[in-house]
Formats: C-alpha cells, sequence, structure tokens
C-alpha cells in the first residue's frame, strides 16, 4: 500500500475515532411505569377487562416515549404519563382514587428530580385534578418539598392548577366496593391496599426522574398518607443511581425507605440495579411482612421491577426496543 493510501486511510480512522470523543452515540433512553400492585390474577380478569389494561398502559409508554424521543426531559415525560394514569377510571389514582372510611377520596402525589435532587409532594387533598401537577408546582413555584391538605389547595388555587368537586373522583365501580365494605367486616379487612400509579424515566441527557400519585388504601382512617408522597419512600431519583416508584403497602415502604434504600446500596455498596431493587422487594420487604412492588431505571438504561404480590400493571419502552405492557407474575 502505498504511503499516500496508508494516510488516507490512518485519517479516515482518525476522523471517526475524533467524532466519537466530540459527538458521542446518544445515551440510552426510556420510561418505565405501573399501575399499582395486589391480588391480580389472570383467573379473575376478564379478556375485555385485560385488553382495556394493556391499551391503556401502552398508550401511557408512547406518550411518554415520545417526549423523550423528541429531546424532551425525564420530569416531563414522568409527568405526562402519570397524567394519564391520574385521569383513567382504570386506576387507584385521581380519577378512580379508592374512598377513604367516610367516603371521600383523598389523593397524594410526589415527584423527583434526579439531576438537582429537587422535590414536590402534596398529601390529602380532594378537589386537585391532577395531583402529580400540584406536587411539580410545589418543587418548582415554592421553597417546600411537602404540602398537605386544605393549604395544598390553597397553593393550588394561587396557582391556577385545575381543581374539581370530589365526586368526580369517585367512580360508580369504587362506590360500589365502599358500599360493600361498609356492610362486610370480613370484605372489609381484605380492602384493596394497592393500586398506586407511578412512572420513572432517563432522558437524552442522562436525567433521571421519578413520580407517583394515588389515592391511597380503601378505607383508610382520617388523615392516614401513605409512602406515594414521601420522599426516599414511595419516589426517589438521583442521577448518580436511579428513579424508583412504590406501590403497595405504604406504611412498610415507609418504615424501610425502601425507594431510597435501592438507591442507597448501588451508591454505597456498589450494587447493580437489579441486586438493588431484589434485596430491598423480595428480602427486606417480605421479611418484613409488607407487600408491593417497585419500578426503577438507573443512570445507564437498565431496569428493574421486582414485586412479591400476585401481579403488576407495569410496562417499559426504552430506546433500540419495542414497548413492553405485563400484568401478572411470570
Amino acid at each position: 500500500m502505498s504511503l499516500s493510501k496508508r494516510f488516507v486511510l490512518f485519517s479516515f480512522f482518525l476522523l471517526i475515532a475524533l467524532t466519537q470523543i466530540v459527538f458521542p452515540q446518544s445515551t440510552k433512553f426510556g420510561i418505565v411505569i405501573h399501575g399499582g400492585a395486589g391480588t391480580i390474577l389472570k383467573s379473575n380478569m376478564s379478556p375485555e377487562r385485560e385488553a382495556e389494561y394493556t391499551a391503556k398502559l401502552n398508550e401511557v409508554l408512547e406518550a411518554g416515549y415520545k417526549i423523550l424521543n423528541n429531546g424532551g426531559t425525564a420530569l416531563d415525560a414522568v409527568n405526562a404519563a402519570i397524567n394519564i394514569m391520574e385521569d383513567s377510571p382504570l386506576f387507584n389514582a385521581g380519577k378512580g382514587a379508592v374512598l377513604t372510611e367516610k367516603g371521600v377520596a383523598e389523593l397524594d402525589a410526589s415527584i423527583m428530580d434526579g439531576k438537582n435532587l429537587m422535590a414536590g409532594a402534596v398529601a390529602g387533598v380532594r378537589h386537585i385534578k391532577n395531583p402529580i401537577n400540584l406536587a411539580r408546582l410545589v418543587m418548582e413555584k415554592s421553597p417546600h418539598v411537602m404540602m398537605v391538605g386544605e393549604g395544598a389547595e390553597e397553593f393550588g388555587k394561587e396557582n391556577n392548577i385545575e381543581m374539581v368537586d370530589n365526586s368526580y373522583f369517585i367512580t360508580k365501580e369504587r362506590w360500589e366496593s365502599y358500599q360493600k365494605m361498609l356492610k362486610r367486616e370480613e370484605e372489609r379487612k381484605k380492602a384493596e391496599k394497592h393500586g398506586t400509579v407511578g412512572a420513572v424515566a432517563l432522558d437524552k441527557n442522562g436525567n433521571l426522574a421519578a413520580g407517583t400519585s394515588t389515592g391511597g388504601m380503601m378505607m383508610k382512617k382520617f388523615g392516614r398518607v401513605g409512602d406515594s408522597p414521601i420522599i426516599g419512600a414511595g419516589t426517589y431519583a438521583n442521577n448518580n443511581t436511579c428513579a424508583v416508584s412504590a406501590t403497595g403497602y405504604g406504611e412498610y415502604f415507609i418504615r424501610l425507605g425502601v425507594a431510597k434504600d435501592i438507591s442507597a446500596l448501588m451508591e454505597y455498596k456498589n450494587y447493580s440495579l437489579k441486586d438493588a431493587a431484589n434485596e430491598v422487594i423480595m428480602n427486606k420487604l417480605d421479611k418484613l411482612g409488607g407487600d408491593g412492588g417497585i419500578i426503577a431505571i438507573d443512570k445507564n438504561g437498565n431496569v428493574a421491577m421486582p414485586f412479591n404480590t400476585d401481579g403488576m400493571y407495569r410496562g417499559q419502552y426504552l430506546s433500540g426496543e419495542e414497548p413492553v405492557v405485563k400484568i401478572y407474575k411470570e
């Protein structure tokens, strides 16, 4: 090979190498969602109902992924995904939330930005159409992390958040379940504890975000707040580790600090996302007697979705892959 040809070849490969340094390949990105964990058995699910859930979860994934694919932020993708689930009567969040012992809907939500560890949360609100939107306002427009009850709603009004009558949240199905539980103490003891919705995302800039929204526990006592609005329990995001959203028996998730514990195992013990998530859900939570699950995505686009219940509505849509939706334990 002549010297000139060798020079041209060398220059070509050098150009490719420099291109990779100056213009690195785009970061892997994607979104992961859940619509609650619990006693979700195929034997109890009609084909029509299963199709409804599958279609809605796919719609949520498509909406979140579109934002990320267009260069949008993980925070926006998480927010949009949760809005769709809050507006659907299929889930225990927003419209379709379960009812308290007094027959009203009380809603909780939180959101966290992994880039700067900013977070916002609301609890015990009764008139906020999309609680995740108010949680984000608390994060971005106030010096606080959490607001509750009437104070949170007053803050929402000041910021023109959409308000609705409490009856908006109560579907025929939830009202009938509530009436049955009032009449039957045994069924009341088996009240649905799960059904929270959540999303976690990694955007093209390598930023992580997590969000969670819920109607809480069916027949909960006045003033009860679960893990969903608690940063570190039901929601957590840190660009150095992962983003986590939880669903399950909230009291146990609070006591274990589930979401932060997964991140901490990665940060301090160099666990992989999968190992950290399994350690917390399949070992610690299980041993304590709690049930539920989490969804998580790490800074490299790895995903974990462990749960110790019969099922969990869940899905993921990662760059370079097809969207995947699952409901039952495999």
